[in-house]
């Protein structure tokens, strides 16, 4: 395997690895205001998110069932979004210097999602009164939905291809991001992500939560589904995806329908652990969607042609060089994800206390 492809294929993990756990995360937080109550008795803490109040997507004393699934990871998650950034700056550094200005908006939009989401869920538990709880509910549901949804687009943008100027620079409009095919891949990644988060859910909490999960995690799933079937008519149509490798995409966009069929099922068989490995695999395979079903492009145009993995890839001598990155903060990061999970394992309120 030559480097160029290594780091290829390190730099789609990392993005799928984040899409896997960050996907969770949004999803949880969009699910909270109905997924509210935690089933686990009082939080152990006794300061001003103890007294907080009820409100709108809370349980006894604040607390909230979908934000304690999720509480021992969220921050650790960004881990992922971080090293993809490493490896596209240090790897590609054309890909980064054409994608990054192209989709500029969008990813200012996924960070303030990352910083309002992130500083909502701290500033929740210790609010006062139940209108101060209210309003950091609402800024959490919209920290997920954003980025949920902005991630959606840029992969619709990916896979449709991005306008490219005469002097070769890549430029997206307004016209791009609000079209159809961009749309409908925000709107059914937010569903997926939401559906991903709703199993994650179930998987972690209490029988009462974990039965409303998957009730509500099934039917959005089906909803994923649907929009993805919109997605796929509109390419049908010439107005959607624009693959280089047909038969490769066909069978992985294939693959991400059985990955959603399968979560659906185990999700009403109440099979929660298979029912999470199932969408784990549906929000994975996107990535390996736009890498495989395009290559060798990375970036491609939608007028035809785009950026190869030969032209966006560094020289030679600089990938040796960060190899070490790659043998080192890699493994790190799993065995870090690794004894995260190991230590946080079980349902919450049996392994560990409510945090938020």
């Amino acid at each position: 395997m030559s480097l160029e492809t290594l780091w290829l294929a390190l730099l789609g993990l990392l993005l799928a690895g984040y899409f896997v756990l960050g996907g969770y995360d949004y999803g949880a937080q969009m699910l909270s205001p109905f997924l509210g109550s935690a089933d686990a008795g009082p939080r152990p803490d006794t300061g001003p998110g103890a007294a907080a109040g009820a409100g709108p997507g809370t349980g006894p004393n604040g607390r909230n069932a979908a934000l304690d699934a999720i509480a021992p990871f969220f921050l650790g998650n960004e881990v992922w979004l971080v090293a993809f950034a490493g490896v596209m700056f240090g790897a590609f550094p054309h890909l980064e210097g054409s994608l990054l200005s192209g989709l500029y908006p969008l990813i200012v939009a996924i960070l303030a999602g990352l910083v309002l989401g992130n500083a909502a869920i701290q500033l929740r538990g210790r609010s006062r009164g139940a209108r101060a709880v209210k309003v950091w509910n609402a800024l959490v549901v919209l920290g997920g939905a954003l980025p949920a949804v902005c991630w959606g687009i840029v992969v619709g943008l990916l896979l449709h291809g991005v306008p490219r100027r005469a002097d070769g620079s890549f430029h997206v409009g307004a016209g791009e991001v609000f079209g159809p095919f961009a749309l409908t891949c925000g709107v059914a990644t937010a569903l997926l992500f939401a559906g991903h988060g709703a199993a994650f859910v179930a998987l972690r909490s209490e029988p009462g939560t974990a039965a409303a999960a998957r009730r509500l995690g099934a039917t959005l799933l089906a909803a994923a589904g649907a929009a993805g079937a919109l997605a796929l008519l509109l390419s049908v149509f010439g107005a959607g995806a624009s693959m280089t490798r047909t038969g490769t995409s066909v069978v992985l966009f294939a693959l991400v329908v059985a990955a959603l069929a399968a979560g659906w099922w185990f999700l009403g068989k109440g099979r929660d652990t298979l029912a999470f490995t199932a969408t784990c695999l549906a929000t994975a395979l996107p990535v390996l969607l736009i890498g495989a079903g395009q290559y060798p492009y990375l970036l491609s145009a939608s007028a035809g042609g785009g950026i190869t993995v030969d032209e966006a890839v560094a020289d030679g001598a600089t990938l040796k060089v960060l190899i070490g990155f790659g043998v080192v903060v890699v493994p790190l990061i799993l065995l870090y994800q690794g004894w995260s999970w190991w230590a946080f394992r079980g349902r919450t309120g049996r392994r560990h206390p409510s945090y938020f």
